[in-house]
């Protein structure tokens, strides 16, 4: 979700990291591969990206940058990833990675299904077609090295109890209690890394689920009436995954060779930005998004006519009412640099 690395300095010249950045999940990190797809879930339309470059509606759910795109001015790869499913034959953008991440998909492939965005299952299997196009472009040596040495991120989960298990009776017959669905999520994310891991994914930077309870969306759908407060028993769940997800991410580490897997905190930053400290950080809205009303707007309900959107997104730690504005994204991934430097080693 929120990332950003240290960028090497050496008088004053800036060092390429890694050679390239392969992005999957959800909306997160979605950088516009919903846009051609027949899914309610997209971003391409005013106003996200009014603080984009050219002011351009590119896909991504913000006003502005992803923490991910921070995450790569900083590496300097030159430009950004871009969506994969915006990418038509050989080019040499595809060597400096891809995004394949979807707006609504998640560990549990059903959640993409219900919302026709791309499941992480099919993220991989467009991974494959990728690294197909490149060895024909370069060869296979050469392609062999950007995919070892590529840096990896996965944010993915929020989707999967937002958009689905906290609003499904179906799924929540099937599984009363969530832990057993966990189960279910956390044996598709060792999957999903097992087979990254076997295509040569070495580095891999995995999100935590945000403090989901704080999310204005989520208060105004789950809040009870209580408008004013986090959703406590949203925020447990959340915890316990990320401890679960932990535990999941060691034991890969101790069964896969040479994996360097990296859990990346997300709620404790973000909880504290929003519960703790956020005026000394410059935000004077913690509670509802700039977009609208910012209680419920997000995708086609966040548009140029919802009344009340903000003029200053800067002083919203939330863009919408899901997800963050340029200006936490830019925050919260310096927070991320001192957890992330060790992807780099």
């Amino acid at each position: 979700m929120m990332i950003i690395f240290i960028m090497l300095q050496k008088n004053c010249v800036k060092t390429q990291l890694v050679p390239a950045v392969f992005i999957f999940g959800d909306s997160i990190v979605d950088v516009g591969n919903n846009n051609n797809l027949p899914t309610l879930v997209k971003a391409n339309f005013p106003p996200y990206g009014r603080d984009f470059a050219n002011h351009r509606s590119t896909g991504r759910f913000s006003n502005g940058k992803l923490a991910i795109d921070y995450l790569v001015d900083t590496l300097q790869l030159g430009s950004y990833p871009q969506a994969y499913l915006s990418t038509h034959g050989v080019s040499n953008e595809l060597l400096i990675g891809a995004n394949f991440a979807s707006a609504a998909s998640g560990y549990d492939d059903s959640t993409a299904n219900l919302y026709l965005a791309i499941s992480l299952s099919k993220q991989l299997e467009y991974y494959g077609e990728y690294q197909s196009r490149v060895v024909g472009m370069i060869g296979q040596a050469n392609a062999s090295s950007i995919f070892s040495n590529a840096l990896y991120i996965i944010s993915a989960g929020t989707s999967d109890l937002i958009q689905n298990y906290y609003i499904s009776p179906i799924l929540q017959a099937t599984y009363p209690n969530i832990h057993q669905y966990f189960n279910t999520l956390l044996r598709n994310y060792e999957q999903f890394i097992e087979n990254l891991h076997s295509m040569g994914a070495r580095r891999i930077g995995v999100a935590s689920l945000a403090p989901l309870g704080c999310l204005p969306g989520a208060i105004t759908i789950f809040g009870f009436g209580n408008n004013n407060q986090c959703v406590d028993r949203l925020n447990y769940d959340a915890m316990y995954f990320n401890t679960r997800l932990n535990s999941t991410s060691q034991i890969l580490r101790n069964r896969l060779s040479n994996l360097n897997l990296l859990v990346l905190d997300i709620y404790q930053p973000l909880y504290n930005l929003i519960v703790n400290n956020p005026i000394q950080n410059g935000f004077y809205e913690t509670r509802k998004g700039c977009c609208g009303l910012g209680t419920i707007e997000t995708a086609l309900l966040c548009n140029s006519l919802a009344i009340g959107t903000c003029s200053n997104a800067s002083h919203h730690i939330f863009w919408d009412a899901f997800h963050p504005s340029d200006a936490a994204n830019n925050l919260l991934s310096s927070y991320m640099t001192i957890a992330g430097a060790s992807l780099l080693n």
